[in-house]
């Protein structure tokens, strides 16, 4: 039996900090793992930027309250689930991802949480396990499945060498350039196509 794991950023909604950047013309916070691969240090970046501009939780949850998912891809998640089962590994906080998961008809998130203070401002990160991708399609693998795995950014990357079938989707070319055994899709039907083929295979 597949399931299929699959980052959340830049795969189903577009970047949550992208969007926050925007919104607040903040460009440092325009980096994201696309660009840095260390993820503690873009975090402590990320939340220094954020108390030297005085932002808190709710500034981000309002910027994240307007977003939608990307085009297509409530359609390619209802698809895949009549297929196969998915499981979205995100390094995206419980915080920010509910407004997000309704719109993509709450499919099973497993991701981080954060530490807010009494002022209301994001005082730290939680993990929920280190290397939490790798570390799921790893337990998946010896719960007998054969994995999928789909993201575009640095952070993914463990997750997709740790599946059966790993696939960049819309990765920056540095990211692609630096993996180039992992086969590229730049669109929902390309994916679709790729899982369809993969299951093929394996019945």
């Amino acid at each position: 039996m597949h399931i299929v794991c699959a980052d959340l950023e830049g795969v189903f909604v577009p970047e949550i900090w992208i969007n926050v950047a925007e919104r607040t013309g903040i460009e440092a916070l325009r980096l994201t793992t696309r660009d840095i691969s260390d993820y503690d240090v873009l975090m402590k970046k990320r939340i220094g930027i954020l108390k030297a501009n005085n932002l808190k939780l709710r500034d981000i949850k309002e910027v994240i309250d307007t977003m939608e998912p990307l085009e297509g891809a409530l359609e390619f998640i209802n698809w895949l689930r009549s297929v196969t089962q998915i499981i979205i590994l995100s390094d995206t906080f419980v915080q920010f991802a509910g407004p997000l998961m309704k719109k993509l008809g709450w499919p099973t998130l497993f991701c981080h949480t954060l530490s807010i203070n009494s002022d209301g401002y994001i005082a730290g990160y939680n993990l929920r396990q280190q290397e939490s991708k790798r570390r799921a399609v790893e337990s998946l693998k010896g719960l007998n499945f054969k994995v999928i795995a789909t993201g575009d950014s640095y952070n993914d990357i463990s997750m997709l060498k740790a599946a059966d079938k790993g696939i960049l989707f819309h990765p920056p070319e540095n990211v692609k350039d630096e993996f180039p055994e992992f086969q590229v899709s730049f669109g929902y039907d390309t994916l679709k196509t790729i899982i369809s083929d993969t299951l093929v295979a394996a019945d």
